[in-house]
């Protein structure tokens, strides 16, 4: 069962300008409902509000996928060219739609606003194409079918794109590939494990068709997500239960959780588990690890954070590069607050290093100029797979 491909165009001037503040979510929210109905995105398109360019990006799509998803120019002004750029990618005229018009109307007269002439053009679509009702706005969108392919055209505007996606897109879409009764996904956490080592294992496992593998980095972690397409709830299951087993064979003492869990979850349930008390230290981050621990739950007495002063005070007596201060700060922290582990993260101008010791272990890493690194939340993501997974270690030892 192979994957059906798609392709996300975002329309408008706005996403483009260097002077705009607009990020274009629609396309992530898109992606990740299609994921789940078992429609990968393969690419992403944006093009400004140009009738030209907006029919080039259409005929280029329509060569390489068999769905596309459009988002934005389907408003009354002269800038909204969505339906002309689709007519002409695919050589229809545009039709004139008087029960479309009387649906836009209908709503103005709803919403006690009076509707100008050039909401006229809201009802001219391509021949063969039909509307697809807006329930929160008045711009209607529309798909058509063509040569095998369909193409989904939807507002702009965030709120009336999802209402517009989830109450009518994705059931036609799931209608039209035929899609399974039931998808279903696992996804597995892991931590201490770089991406490109995950990829090392379980690489032959990500080119599977169902259930389809891939991989989600973030700071210090990765989200290894399974999805299965299968007729019943129970088959969908087993092809998933079949692929994360043969996953946690490989890597298994890397997984930290599934679905929800997180790591800061993770890690509280690590220091319990251990029966250790831990000092955390941090310069420089802006407290973000104690913000991300704030989260978790811990017994009293077991964790504590360091004080500035004091950091800053052991920082100026340390010499060396940074990953060895770091090691340095960890073991002193540890003697000083009388406590059975630290962890430490100091994330400076040009590089980044953490380390983490339980009295038997010590382990650090640094990062310098040039990574993204340097940046706070990601040594301190690092710092918290660090730790968790030193302390699932003597876990699993004292067992």
């Amino acid at each position: 069962m192979q994957p059906f491909h798609a392709e996300i165009i975002a329309i408008g001037e706005e996403l483009l300008s260097s002077e705009s503040e607009t990020l274009d979510t629609n396309s992530v929210y898109i992606t990740q409902q299609l994921g789940a109905l078992g429609v990968r995105v393969i690419y992403k398109t944006t093009v400004g509000d140009d009738e030209a360019r907006i029919t080039e990006v259409l005929r280029i799509a329509l060569q390489r996928v068999p769905i596309i998803i459009t988002t934005g120019g389907l408003g009354p002004t002269v800038d909204d060219m969505t339906r002309q750029a689709v007519a002409r990618a695919i050589e229809r005229p545009l039709v004139f739609q008087q029960t479309l018009l009387d649906e836009i109307a209908a709503k103005f007269a709803r919403f006690n606003v009076r509707m100008s002439a050039n909401n006229r053009a809201q009802a001219m679509l391509p021949e063969g194409a039909v509307a697809i009702n807006n329930p929160t706005g008045t711009a209607p969108g529309f798909y058509v079918i063509h040569e095998g392919a369909i193409i989904i055209c939807l507002p702009g505007v965030p709120r009336e794109m999802k209402a517009m996606l989830e109450q009518s897109a994705l059931p036609l879409l799931r209608q039209w590939i035929g899609a399974p009764r039931v998808i279903k996904t696992r996804v597995l956490r892991t931590a201490g494990i770089g991406e490109s080592h995950i990829d090392e294992q379980i690489g032959h496992l990500e080119r599977l068709s169902n259930p389809t593998v891939g991989l989600n980095a973030h700071a210090g972690q990765t989200d290894i997500r399974i999805t299965a397409r299968a007729e019943s709830e129970a088959e969908a299951e087993a092809l998933i239960a079949s692929v994360e087993a043969e996953i946690r064979a490989k890597i298994g003492d890397y997984i930290f959780g599934v679905g929800k869990e997180t790591l800061e979850q993770a890690f509280a349930d690590a220091v319990r588990r251990s029966g250790l008390r831990v000092v955390i230290g941090e310069l420089y981050t802006g407290g973000m690890l104690q913000r991300r621990l704030s989260k978790a739950t811990f017994a009293d007495g077991v964790l504590r954070f360091a004080e500035q002063g004091v950091l800053e005070r052991l920082r100026s007596q340390m010499q060396g590069d940074l990953r060895v201060v770091s090691e340095q700060m960890a073991a002193a922290l540890r003697l000083e607050h009388g406590v059975d582990a630290a962890l430490v993260v100091i994330a400076e101008a040009e590089s980044s290093a953490m380390a983490a010791t339980d009295g038997l272990e010590l382990r650090s890493r640094a990062y310098f100029y040039g990574t993204d690194m340097t940046t706070p939340e990601v040594p301190s993501g690092w710092a918290l797979s660090m730790g968790w997974h030193l302390l699932k270690r003597r876990v699993s030892a004292q067992t």
